[in-house]
């Protein structure tokens, strides 16, 4: 038989031991939502690049209507328009030498390989199926999933990149495409 004093710190013992299992259960909920957030947000981020990115007419209006999203950073400038649209000003990074055009989405996590099979995914929905060479100032990085590049015209190619890379808050995925100036006839 336990006499009142063992009694006692049998039962805080039990409390602390639930105490820490419980404070355990719910760090790894906690840990655990915060991923199918992140899983929800690279989700949405590729898909929204997919659908929208290799539209000829999209514009930084209409990007900021279908590709910013919580936790998702947009970077996009179109400087000479298919359409009748105003240009779009350069606003994040410096616009890549060559290029008229870049639409681009990161989200915190590593999803690469996701992110890569949903760029491929919109450029066949496109119809931008056939190759062209990858210019020189395009390559590889350490998180590359996909650098390929696609013949838009007989004049105009486009570079789609899609890797993982340093961020703001620790490694994030990204998926650009930017289209480079048109070759002279």
């Amino acid at each position: 038989m336990i006499g009142p004093s063992q009694k006692r710190s049998l039962i805080w013992a039990m409390v602390h031991v639930a105490g820490i299992a419980g404070l355990v259960a719910l760090a790894t909920t906690a840990r655990v939502q915060g991923q199918e957030d992140a899983g929800q947000v690279a989700e949405t981020a590729s898909e929204a690049f997919a659908l929208n990115c290799f539209s000829p007419f999209m514009t930084a209006a209409r990007a900021a209507e279908v590709l910013e999203a919580p936790g998702v950073r947009v970077d996009f400038y179109d400087l000479d328009p298919f359409s009748d649209a105003a240009p779009s000003p350069v606003t994040g990074r410096a616009a890549t030498t060559g290029t008229d055009r870049r639409c681009e989405v990161a989200f915190d996590g590593e999803y690469g390989d996701f992110a890569a099979s949903a760029a491929v995914a919109g450029l066949e929905a496109e119809g931008i199926r056939t190759e062209a060479p990858i210019p020189d100032r395009y390559r590889p990085t350490e998180g590359t999933a996909l650098l390929g590049a696609r013949q838009l015209n007989p004049r105009r190619v486009a570079v789609v990149h899609v890797g993982t890379r340093p961020g703001p808050n620790g490694i994030e995925t990204f998926l650009l495409v930017e289209r480079l100036m048109p070759i002279a006839p």
